[in-house]
């Protein structure tokens, strides 16, 4: 699978989001997601919205996956840092 079907599935899953997705190999992969729905949400609680997007590719298509889910401020925050 490559990293941009898979940013297209999380986009998908979205209202308005930032995806990024990279991959070495195309089986382990690390994403990048930016969205409002993460609003007062704890990490476990974002990675599961996220897994949500993939369904069954995730364990499959998908081996690995490495997430970071924050929401518009954390994001502005941390490039700014």
């Amino acid at each position: 699978m490559q990293p941009a079907e898979i940013e297209e599935l999380i986009i998908a899953g979205f209202e308005d989001a930032t995806v990024r997705v990279a991959s070495d190999d195309n089986h382990h992969f690390e994403a990048l997601v930016v969205a409002a729905e993460f609003e007062g949400k704890r990490p476990l609680a974002r990675h599961q919205l996220v897994y949500k997007c993939l369904g069954a590719l995730v364990g499959d298509e998908i081996h690995a996956l490495s997430i970071s889910a924050m929401t518009p401020d954390e994001w502005q925050q941390a490039r700014g840092a």
